[in-house]
């Protein structure tokens, strides 16, 4: 049965929505408690038959709940759309269309667009819009078979108007939540790399570029650090690369733990990373230089990775200068880095502007 879009050979699909399934486990709380309030309701109103058929939706929700906790999806789709369609069919029909049980097929509309895949989505609304328009043509021609006094139909209209209005308002915060969330994930992976979530070279140029418009109006100091950990293949080949990855996350950490919160960070390459510090002349960028590269060489890496690991780096200091581009900063670090790794690596240069 594919009733919300969904089959059995779509479960990797379901189990990748995880907010979308507690949201209708908490629908089928708040539905079991409303039911059984209508229990009493219908009960008080003398209307035995809608009494006796909250206690079969109640069931319904909890099977439904329940289907859903122990991953059987399909399941509860199934049972919720059953008892949402029958008991709104049945209300109408009993107590009429001003009972206002109409209105709880209106919630399936959004439930529909969400879930539905959209080459299926018209087509579901489609038959929705006929049973709904079929119900109120039923009740035109044939009054209701059990009807009610105006006052406590008037009363069980508020009630069906007011639970839905807090269903979708639910339901409308819930999707508001969920894009939001999408959108700040998508901005991380956008501007960051997944090994070591440091920022990406694209978003790093961004940022760096914006620090030298504000270098550009104050004349502050910008010190440029580029950074490369020496011998990266042979640790590769060595180790292997999952003990390759464990090496860019550590340094990753401990460039993180020497600089400042307002430095930028960036893994610039493969084993390459970039540090811009704003604020930097170029005497305290080189100390930070230091700071970095003693930090990663005295690692304890024989208790973090490995026994027979030991890996160092080699910095690249600059310092921006007025007129300059970022390109021709980073370039001269490179030099620096270059003389570094000339003079026996594990050591840090500057080149001057």
């Amino acid at each position: 049965m594919n009733i919300n879009g969904y089959t059995t050979n779509n479960r990797k699909v379901i189990d990748q929505r995880p907010e979308f399934w507690r949201v209708t486990m908490r629908c089928s709380q708040l539905a079991i408690m409303v039911d059984t309030a209508f229990f009493f309701l219908f009960h008080a109103l003398d209307s035995p038959i809608l009494a006796w058929v909250n206690i079969v939706s109640v069931t319904m929700y909890i099977a439904a709940y329940y289907a859903v906790k122990n991953r059987k999806q399909d399941l509860a789709v199934g049972l919720i759309w059953t008892e949402v369609l029958l008991h709104a069919a049945l209300g109408i029909v009993l107590i009429g269309w001003e009972s206002g049980f109409h209105y709880y097929l209106l919630m399936f509309i959004p439930a529909i667009c969400l879930s539905t895949p959209r080459n299926r989505a018209f087509f579901v609304l489609l038959l929705l819009f006929g049973f709904y328009v079929g119900l109120s043509l039923l009740t035109w021609f044939v009054g209701p078979l059990q009807p009610i006094e105006s006052t406590p139909l008037k009363i069980v209209q508020i009630f069906n108007l007011s639970f839905v209005f807090v269903m979708f308002s639910y339901l409308s915060m819930f999707y508001l939540k969920t894009v939001r969330h999408a959108q700040k994930k998508l901005h991380i992976m956008a501007t960051t790399d997944p090994l070591t979530a440091l920022f990406n070279r694209r978003h790093m140029t961004y940022l760096a570029e914006r620090e030298i418009q504000r270098f550009t109006r104050t004349n502050s100091p910008i010190g440029i650090l580029l950074i490369d950990i020496d011998h990266f293949k042979v640790i590769n080949d060595q180790f292997g690369h999952n003990v390759g990855d464990d090496v860019l996350v550590n340094i990753a950490l401990i460039i993180k733990q020497q600089v400042r919160t307002q430095d930028l960070i960036a893994r610039w390459g493969g084993e390459e990373f970039l540090v811009v510090l704003p604020d930097t002349t170029t005497g305290d960028a080189r100390l930070s230089a230091e700071r970095i590269r003693a930090a990663f060489h005295d690692y304890d890496w024989l208790n973090k990775i490995d026994a027979n690991l030991s890996a160092t780096i080699s910095i690249g200091v600059s310092e921006f200068q007025q007129g300059e581009s970022l390109s021709s900063a980073i370039a001269r670090a490179d030099l620096a880095l270059y003389k570094s790794k000339a003079a026996g690596r594990n050591r840090v240069e500057f080149e001057p502007g």
